[in-house]
C-alpha cells in the first residue's frame, strides 16, 4: 500500500511503500548507482544523491561489480553523515577478479566479499544484500547458509534475489525455511513494458511469498525514452551507440523501437515524457514496491520524478496490452545474454 507525505523542499510528494511483508518502508523510487564512478563522476553523483535525499528518497542500490567496487566506494563517501537516512542495498555473485574463488557463491567468497563491501561502503551493516544472478547448477544451500551467518553476525539485515526465475524464488524460500534463515524480502527482476515475461512467474511467486519487487530499468535501457528513432543510427553517446551487448541483443530491435515511438506519442498527449509514463506503468502493478531509477546525470534523475504523480488509467493499460501482450516480450527472440537461460534441449 502506498503512502504519501507532504511535499519536500523541491515540490515533490514522495511516495513510500512497504517492501513486501517486511517492516521496511521504502521510497517508490530507488536510486540506482550503476553509473556512479563509470559514466557519472563524483561531482555529478553528489548532486544526484543530494537531490534524491532532499526529495525524500530513502532507498539506494549498488553492487560490488559496478565499476569493480568503485560505485560502492563512491556511495559510501556520499552517505557519510546520513547513513541512517538510507535503506542501503548492494549485491554480490559476479566475478570480481581473475583468481579462483573471486566471485559466485561459495561461503568463503561471500563472507570475504561482504567484508570488502562494508569497507567500501564505510558502514557497519548492509540493509539488503542481493544474490545478483542465478548460476547454472548452483546449489542454493551454500549461499543461503552464508546469508544466515551474515544475518546472525549483524553484517546484513535482510537479503534478496535478483534475476532469478519464479521456480528458483520458490526453492530459495523453502530452503531458507529449512535452515532457519528469514525469507528474502525483495526480488529485483528486469521488468518493463517491453519485457512483460516476469508477469507469468516471477511476480506471482513474489506476491505468493510476500516478497517485495523492485525492478530495474523501467525504461528498457533507454529505449522507452523514445530517443532511438527507427531506421536511424543511435546517438554516439548512448548505450546502443556504444554497441552495448545487452541492449543490442534485447531492446534494440525495430519492433521495440516502433513501440517506443507509440508510447512516446501517447505519453505526450498525457502531458508527460515517455520515460515518465513507462516508469509510472511499472509502479502501477500491485506487486511492485519500488522502481530502480539508474541515472547517468542529475537531469536524467529529475526526469523520473513526475512519474510518481501520474495515475495509470484503464485506457493506458489497454494501449500497452495492445502493443505488448501480458506475459510476453515485445518481440520474439528476446534473450538477455546476462541472464540464466537453458543451455540446450537435447541431453
Amino acid at each position: 500500500m502506498a503512502t504519501m507525505v507532504p511535499p519536500f523542499a523541491k515540490g515533490i510528494a514522495m511516495h513510500y511503500r512497504q517492501l513486501g511483508t517486511s517492516p521496511l518502508q521504502v521510497s517508490a523510487l530507488c536510486l540506482g548507482t550503476m553509473m556512479f564512478a563509470d559514466q557519472t563522476d563524483a561531482q555529478e553523483a553528489a548532486a544526484i544523491v543530494a537531490d534524491a535525499r532532499e526529495r525524500g528518497v530513502n532507498f539506494i542500490d549498488t553492487a560490488d561489480v559496478y565499476s569493480k567496487g568503485a560505485s560502492e566506494s563512491m556511495v559510501g563517501r556520499l552517505l557519510q553523515g546520513q547513513r541512517d537516512d538510507w535503506v542501503l542495498a548492494t549485491k554480490l555473485g559476479n566475478t570480481m577478479g581473475d583468481k579462483p574463488n573471486q566471485g559466485y557463491y561459495s561461503r568463503a567468497w561471500m563472507l570475504r566479499e561482504v567484508e570488502t563491501s562494508l569497507q567500501r561502503l564505510q558502514t557497519d551493516r548492509i540493509d539488503i544484500l542481493y544474490l545478483h544472478r542465478d548460476r547454472a547448477g548452483l546449489n542454493l544451500e551454500e549461499p543461503l547458509y552464508a546469508l544466515k551467518h551474515l544475518i546472525d553476525s549483524g553484517k546484513i539485515l535482510y537479503w534478496g534475489i535478483s534475476n532469478f526465475r519464479g521456480w528458483r524464488i520458490a526453492e530459495a524460500v523453502f530452503i531458507a525455511r529449512q535452515i532457519g534463515l528469514p525469507p528474502p524480502v525483495v526480488c529485483q527482476p528486469y521488468y518493463n513494458l517491453l519485457n512483460r515475461m516476469p508477469e507469468t512467474d516471477i511476480l506471482p511467486a513474489c506476491q505468493h511469498f510476500g516478497i517485495g519487487v523492485v525492478p530495474f530499468s523501467p525504461i528498457a535501457r533507454g529505449v522507452l525514452s523514445g530517443k532511438y528513432q527507427p531506421g536511424m543510427e543511435p546517438p554516439k553517446d548512448s548505450r546502443a551507440g556504444r554497441n552495448d551487448t545487452r541492449i543490442m541483443q534485447t531492446e534494440f530491435r525495430p519492433e521495440s523501437l516502433l513501440i517506443a515511438q507509440q508510447v512516446q506519442q501517447h505519453a505526450q498527449q498525457q502531458g508527460i515524457s515517455a520515460a515518465q509514463f513507462a516508469t509510472a506503468w511499472v509502479l502501477a502493478h500491485q506487486a511492485i514496491s519500488a522502481v530502480i531509477a539508474g541515472p547517468r546525470t542529475l537531469q536524467q534523475w529529475q526526469d523520473y520524478l513526475p512519474a510518481l504523480d501520474y495515475q495509470v488509467t484503464v485506457e493506458d493499460e489497454r494501449l500497452i496490452n495492445g502493443l505488448v501482450s501480458p506475459g510476453h516480450p515485445s518481440t520474439p527472440g528476446y534473450n538477455d545474454p546476462a541472464h540464466l537461460w537453458p543451455q540446450g534441449r537435447l541431453a
